[in-house]
């Protein structure tokens, strides 16, 4: 087997829940599903879905950098909406940083995210 690189971003719902921000096994990292949330645990953006996905992107790079990847290294992503009426938002957000990148995508809408608040999540796989 592949060894395999835990990468934590800190969040309380980790070890609740049973999973890690990211997975780096090999030449490919599995980034979990990316939420707004900022410094000190506070949401980015309340209320607005351009803002939550760009600090989605930011926390998804963050959890690259530390697995030794980049944006760049993305091959797919995956953004959950809670309004589909959103999407040109969303997908604003994704395409400013994916534009030239272009990997494989799927924007879908769901009924809930974890809290309330939270409008979009993006899932995301790099392979270095």
């Amino acid at each position: 087997m592949t060894d395999r690189r835990r990468i934590s971003s800190g969040s309380p719902y980790e070890p609740k829940i049973g999973f890690s921000r990211a997975v780096r096994a090999g030449d490919t990292v599995y980034v979990s599903g990316t939420v707004a949330w900022g410094e000190h645990g506070r949401l980015v953006g309340e209320g607005d879905v351009y803002a939550q996905a760009k600090q989605a992107i930011s926390n998804i790079e963050e959890a690259l950098i530390e697995a030794g990847a980049s944006l760049s290294d993305i091959v797919q992503t995956r953004i959950y909406l809670t309004d589909i009426s959103c999407l040109e938002e969303a997908a604003r957000a994704h395409g400013e940083v994916f534009g030239q990148i272009r990997p494989a995508s799927s924007i879908v809408e769901v009924s809930a995210l974890a809290e309330p608040r939270m409008l979009v999540e993006i899932e995301a796989v790099a392979v270095i």
